[in-house]
């Protein structure tokens, strides 16, 4: 039964396990995620993670469902007219997913703060869809201290807001496009450089030498440069043309002297710029290294850091220099027995790194216990760490980032001007209780165009909100600790289709 589970799960989420790993959907299927106000945006971002399996959800609303909900909401019909808005939603967004948990509040988040604050810091991850500035300061204020991450999403006429609150997030899995590979060609371990020593390119017959992995194409060929040219690896473009043209040299030739087709050859020609990169450690990495976190490891330091501290001092022993070997090679023209060979030797070195890593965990924290996050040292070229401002500072007079503001508005087109309007809007609202009806009054902005129906949420736009680059992937990155979410505020223009990440 456990298997058929298992097997039905893989079928029904095989998409996004092959774009976050199970390791990835496991931390989904563990969150609890808070949604305050029952939108139209707000559904749709929920939707979003509905759909993908979070582990269970909560809607604070304290909102009858009305005629206008109605207009512009998929998951509320007429027939919820004067139900309460988190519970009509809740019912219908919980048919979407059979594993998913829905549960509502109705109440307003102001009451739930007035009675019992500590209520969202039961929360992987709270978003608050068009909250007034005064709730979003107060609840800013309590998920701050307890650390759970604040997303705050708007949407305007045309113009889409998000803004992320939260002191310290780290991403262990960034993906980044074009990651270099982890192949240590100018930095051979013991059991890489007798592997290579294993194969003799000049004895071997025509099957053997077409199907060798270019990985022992390109090393075999680079110890016979730096014994040439003073242990030097080719470093500038006309070096690198030169020992390119080495190896095309050893493409076997027929009898008649025309080379032979060898692809394996011209694969190892064409990722001569791969090889050759050098095995340091990044800067980001190095930064992270340098960090109080880091080098100040308490029983109060989260996992995150004691890990990356026992890398650091990995680094420094046993990796003379180097991070833990990430342990993945990519896929290359060779027979299936030599590229898993070669992909063992890579293998066993990353187990064997990584056994080094806890070992200094363990010293780290022998009275709190081992800590393992096995993804970590795969993925120690590529953490990231994202830290935001408190939504008091970005509010408070004294500390608001005018400079930011200042340069930004030197450009008449800058979504800055939105950002501004916004604002505005919310001042608008907190003292006459309702949404301004045209943007004429905000011509001095240099605003080309106008924002008519400031208070309107068109649907046009809810799914970017909900989908793309949106609240729910941003959700799903602080969830899994996955892909780097954008930092503090981001403002999406659907009149110019252009966007912009502000730090303020």
């Amino acid at each position: 039964t456990m298997a058929a589970t298992n097997a039905s799960k893989e079928q029904k989420y095989d998409r996004q396990l092959r774009l976050w790993g199970d390791h990835g959907q496991e931390a989904l299927e563990n969150a609890h995620v808070c949604l305050i106000n029952a939108t139209a945006t707000g559904t749709e971002i929920l939707k979003n993670l509905v759909l993908p399996g979070i582990g269970a959800f909560t809607i604070v609303d304290g909102h009858t469902v009305s005629g206008e909900d109605v207009g512009n909401n998929f998951f509320l019909s007429n027939n919820n007219i004067g139900k309460n808005r988190a519970q009509a939603a809740t019912e219908l967004l919980q048919e979407l997913n059979s594993d998913v948990s829905g549960n509502y509040v109705e109440e307003s988040p102001d009451k739930l703060l007035d009675n019992d604050p500590e209520f969202f810091h039961r929360f992987t991850v709270v978003i608050g869809v068009h909250l007034p500035e005064s709730t979003c300061l107060r609840l800013g204020s309590v998920l701050w201290s307890a650390s759970v991450p604040f997303l705050v999403c708007k949407t305007y006429g045309l113009i889409g807001y998000m803004r992320l609150v939260v002191q310290e997030h780290t991403v262990i899995e960034s993906h980044p496009d074009n990651a270099l590979e982890d192949l240590r060609l100018d930095q051979p371990f013991a059991e890489f450089k007798n592997h290579i020593q294993s194969y003799d390119l000049d004895s071997m017959a025509k099957k053997d030498h077409s199907h060798t992995p270019w990985v022992i194409v390109v090393a075999k060929y680079l110890a016979k440069w730096l014994s040439e040219h003073n242990s030097q690896p080719p470093k500038n473009y006309k070096e690198k043309e030169a020992f390119r043209q080495f190896i095309r040299e050893g493409i076997l030739k027929n009898e008649n002297g025309v080379p032979e087709d060898e692809e394996n050859f011209e694969e190892a020609i064409k990722n001569v710029n791969t090889a050759l990169n050098p095995t340091k450690v990044p800067n980001s990495v190095e930064d992270l290294f340098n960090s109080e976190q880091c080098n100040n490891i308490t029983s109060q330091s989260l996992s995150f850091w004691v890990m990356l501290r026992a890398v650091k001092d990995f680094v420094h022993k046993e990796g003379n220099g180097s991070l833990p070997v990430r342990g993945t090679i990519p896929d290359m023209i060779a027979d299936s027995q030599k590229f898993i060979n070669l992909q063992n030797v890579y293998r066993e070195k990353a187990m064997q790194d990584a056994a080094a890593v806890s070992k200094h965990v363990e010293c780290l924290l022998q009275s709190v216990g081992k800590v393992c996050w096995k993804s970590l040292n795969s993925n120690a070229s590529f953490l990231r760490v994202v830290r935001c401002r408190s939504l008091a500072e970005e509010y408070s007079v004294d500390s608001v980032n005018k400079d930011e503001i200042t340069s930004c508005m030197d450009n008449p087109d800058s979504e800055m001007v939105f950002y501004l309007m916004l604002r505005a809007v919310d001042r608008f609202y907190q003292q006459h209780s309702r949404y301004p009806g045209t943007a004429k009054v905000y011509t001095d902005l240099s605003l080309k165009n106008s924002l008519n129906q400031m208070g309107a949420e068109p649907y046009q736009l809810v799914p970017f909100i909900g989908k793309g680059r949106s609240a729910a992937q941003e959700a799903i990155k602080i969830i899994s600790h996955q892909f780097v979410p954008f930092s503090n505020t981001f403002i999406y223009n659907a009149m110019s289709q252009t966007s912009a990440t502000l730090q303020l």
